[in-house]
């Protein structure tokens, strides 16, 4: 391994929320809860697990509420939730979560397609959902979309995605997620943004999202592991897509991120059998093969 590459690396699960949120087919509680469960026993330090939104917009995450009650817990696990305003808030409160996620955007046209407001004014509506998290003590985490491309605008400016960083971080974001939302982010380009923002926010406490629309979401997740990010968002069985770029394949799947991390001998403290299990579950469910190369080939290779 590299002597510049991370020793270890802190993977956050966001298939149950990320991915599944775009699931047209409603998906039962338990199917989620033994999901979640799965994950956990998997080894994962850090899983999205639910979302506290409008039942009319995100109709998949209804159930929120029961799964976050039903999952079954591990100590030293956080488990998140997202939370657009303090009604979520609340809720995510009430339902035990140990990290609340906010969200805003590095392109000005995305917040206002899909947000109806601008950046600044995406900032100021988590100020009281920001302020809440500190007084019950829960952990925040901040998260940029379109930190490298827009469906809308196109170029994103790496000054734009530095701006929206020191806004959360004054907003007192634990941790920040770098999204490349549409998957067009390339490797060169990926390092000088993550060295940018790393000028306003710790390194150690920023992530990577990446959306594999190009198939780039290895080659950035290698890039950014060059300049030192050592966390990293990844959905099982590759959960999820992009409603934003026709044949957009979604979140990088949490196999094939493994399968690499293990080959370069960065330790993770995940079980990557147990994730290829939780992988054909989910998928099988759905009634689909694994967007994920990596866990296919190693199900394959255990069933001959």
């Amino acid at each position: 391994m590299a002597a510049s590459l991370p020793k270890q690396v802190k993977i956050v699960e966001v298939g149950p929320r990320d991915g599944l949120q775009n699931e047209k087919e409603s998906i039962p509680a338990d199917v989620k809860i033994e999901l979640v469960n799965r994950l956990t026993d998997a080894g994962f330090s850090n899983i999205e697990a639910a979302s506290f939104v409008s039942p009319k917009w995100v109709p998949q995450m209804a159930t929120s509420a029961e799964v976050m009650a039903g999952i079954r817990r591990k100590p030293g696990v956080l488990y998140s939730v997202l939370t657009p305003n303090m009604k979520g808030f609340e809720a995510a409160l009430a339902a035990g979560a140990d990290e609340v996620v906010i969200f805003s955007s590095a392109s000005e046209a995305f917040a206002q397609k899909n947000i109806n407001c601008s950046i600044a004014e995406s900032i100021e509506r988590f100020r009281d959902v920001a302020l809440a998290a500190r007084q019950n003590q829960i952990r925040l985490r901040g998260s940029i979309s379109c930190a490298f491309g827009c469906p809308y605008q196109g170029e994103v400016d790496p000054a734009s995605v530095a701006d929206v960083v020191k806004r959360l971080r004054d907003l007192g974001c634990d941790e920040i997620d770098i999204a490349d939302t549409i998957g067009v982010g390339t490797a060169r380009q990926v390092q000088h943004v993550m060295q940018l923002v790393a000028q306003d926010f710790p390194l150690n406490s920023l992530s990577g999202h990446f959306h594999d629309t190009y198939g780039q979401a290895l080659a950035n997740i290698y890039a950014s592991l060059e300049v030192g990010i050592s966390i990293f968002h990844s959905s099982v069985a590759g959960l999820g897509g992009c409603p934003y770029a026709k044949g957009a394949t979604g979140n990088v799947a949490t196999e094939d991120v493994l399968f690499m991390l293990q080959g370069l001998g960065i330790a993770t403290g995940i079980d990557l059998n147990a994730v290829v299990d939780a992988g054909q579950f989910i998928s099988g469910h759905l009634g689909r093969k694994a967007v994920s190369r990596a866990g296919n080939a190693i199900a394959a290779t255990r069933a001959a």
